[in-house]
């Protein structure tokens, strides 16, 4: 049995089975083998997609989440499916940013994190919610504070070399 299966991670090397609607169910967790180093772990999703609750027409995004890990890390390839999830939910673009960064939490429970939803036009106008979390009662909780304030301060896009 490998590592990662004895970590009970499904969707790595597996056949992928893409869900039809949001599936949270479909994301995994695995040990961070350095939980006592502080460290930036971002993702960046330029090919994410939801659908309006009121029209239906499709709405297509860049979703950007960084996050300081704790005991837990999010598997990559599960988190690509259950990005992927989104892609016949109807949800408005707030919503869909708050519903990953909870569902991320309640996974791995992370120092620090932020969600970041960079959706393109439609009607003329973009939508660009931002949401962040800092676990109670550490330094992390005055971070999120200040990156709430001063989000758009931050780089424009992100390093994807």
């Amino acid at each position: 049995m490998s590592s990662r299966e004895n970590e009970g991670l499904s969707a790595l090397g597996r056949k992928t089975e893409y869900k039809s609607d949001y599936a949270p169910e479909v994301l995994e967790s695995f040990e961070n083998k350095h939980p006592e180093n502080d460290y930036w772990v971002r993702f960046n999703c330029p090919e994410f997609t939801s659908l309006c609750p009121i029209t239906g027409q499709p709405d297509f995004a860049e979703i950007r989440i960084n996050y300081l890990p704790d005991k837990r890390m999010v598997e990559s390839k599960s988190l690509k499916l259950y990005l992927f999830s989104f892609r016949n939910h109807g949800d408005f673009h707030e919503d869909c940013v708050n519903k990953i960064m909870k569902d991320l939490i309640k996974l791995m429970d992370p120092k620090y994190i932020e969600v970041w939803g960079k959706f393109t036009p439609r009607g003329g106008i973009s939508i660009d919610p931002y949401c962040n979390y800092g676990k109670p009662g550490t330094k992390w909780e005055k971070v999120a504070e200040d990156r709430l304030f001063n989000h758009d301060m931050y780089p424009e896009k992100v390093d994807n070399r």
